[in-house]
């Protein structure tokens, strides 16, 4: 998930999408857009390799990127109207909501297993078990505290994630001068922001 190849594979899917946006809007060449998209390829050893040199990250990604369309021509229309921050950002909201699909999952199974086993604490319910500070309880309690607390786990996973899930394409400066406000919004709609999938029944 936070590997190199996968930041910049979202970095890349990023820029892919803001090409097309303009392209949808005449800002870029259809052709050009419709080759980036075949073309386009993301090596993290190479972008890494020209960011020893270059010293920035975004300025290597592109080069790198560029390289392997393989036509100048065409792959000055990648990054076109954009700032590093668009992408960057744009990317690390796209890696937080398919890291938080992923702990999503995890709590839903954890729910699904103990509903699927809920008489087990019925049926533990007389089975003694230590508890802090060697309080005796029973083994069935212990398991209902873990339900619980599961479930107060999903309601602040709830609360706290999403509020970030954001796509900007602002360009240099923050003015949308290239693009437009209304490209923006356009590029930003495009992308599937939604993670919460199975926690609210």
């Amino acid at each position: 998930m936070w590997s190199d190849a996968n930041k910049y594979a979202r970095w890349l899917d990023v820029e892919l999408a803001a090409t097309e946006t303009l392209a949808e809007a005449g800002q870029v060449p259809k052709d050009a857009a419709a080759a980036i998209r075949a073309k386009a390829k993301v090596d993290a050893a190479r972008v890494n390799e020209i960011e020893a040199r270059v010293k920035h990250d975004v300025i290597a990604f592109t080069m790198a990127v560029g390289e392997s369309i393989g036509d100048a021509e065409t792959a000055r229309w990648l990054h076109y109207g954009m700032t590093s921050n668009d992408v960057v950002d744009t990317a690390q909201s796209l890696l937080v909501r398919d890291a938080s699909r992923l702990i999503e999952a995890a709590l839903v199974n954890f729910r699904m297993c103990w509903e699927a086993g809920a008489g087990i604490s019925t049926y533990a319910a007389d089975w003694p078990d230590a508890w802090r500070a060697a309080e005796p309880i029973t083994f069935g309690l212990k398991m209902a505290n873990w339900y619980a607390e599961n479930q107060r786990n999903i309601e602040r996973f709830e609360g706290c994630v999403g509020a970030d899930a954001r796509g900007e394409n602002f360009g240099c400066g923050g003015k949308c001068v290239t693009s437009g406000a209304g490209i923006e919004e356009r590029f930003a709609n495009g992308w599937d922001w939604t993670w919460r999938r199975w926690l609210r029944r």
